[in-house]
């Protein structure tokens, strides 16, 4: 882990803190609440330089997520997704919750994140993907039958996935994924705990 990722840990885990201790002060009740604090708690934290310089595009671009799209921007999942992908615990957890909280983060930066029927998957009713919009389509069956009932990977799991292949690579990397390009399809891929051996 380098010197940023522990300085963007720290800086979601402070952030975290003053929210949790909002909340049990009273001072936050309700996830706009929590949005509005964690949008004046960072415009604190750029005015008086509470941070090393190195964050400062990062507590930027979290400031105008809050302020551009309001409760959308869901300051408090970004938070929990940068302490996480930052402290070195998320890649304990199972290939499931790595997963998930991998497709969250996608979800975060604007993609498309979507779970697909049997009858969207194929046949007449595909729904048919635009390559130039970023979004990630899995198989309903294949998320069904690809764990075990301890979270890890039994089957490599099909996903359709469209735009900037690189950006989610880095994402997946992350939180201990990978994916890798299937033969039959242009936009088919397969999804890969680290450690997946399986067909």
């Amino acid at each position: 882990m380098d010197k940023g990722n522990l300085n963007v840990s720290h800086l979601a885990w402070c952030g975290l803190v003053a929210l949790n201790t909002a909340r049990l002060d009273g001072q936050v009740n309700s996830p706009a609440q929590d949005n509005l604090f964690l949008t004046r708690w960072l415009a604190t934290a750029e005015k008086q330089r509470r941070f090393p310089k190195e964050l400062a595009s990062d507590i930027s671009w979290l400031l105008r997520e809050g302020r551009e799209k309001g409760l959308r921007a869901d300051l408090p999942g970004k938070l929990d997704y940068l302490w996480r992908a930052g402290n070195g615990n998320l890649k304990t957890q199972n290939d499931l919750f790595r997963l998930q909280h991998a497709l969250h983060a996608v979800k975060l930066t604007g993609w498309i994140y979507m779970v697909l029927a049997d009858s969207e998957w194929s046949g007449r009713r595909q729904l048919r993907l635009s390559p130039a919009v970023s979004g990630i389509y899995l198989n309903r069956n294949g998320l069904d039958s690809g764990f075990d009932e301890h979270g890890q990977q039994r089957i490599a799991l099909p996903a359709r996935i469209t735009g900037d292949l690189p950006a989610l690579d880095a994402l997946l990397s992350r939180s201990g994924w990978r994916c890798v390009k299937a033969e039959s399809e242009d936009v088919l891929y397969h999804l890969l705990a680290e450690g997946f051996t399986g067909a």
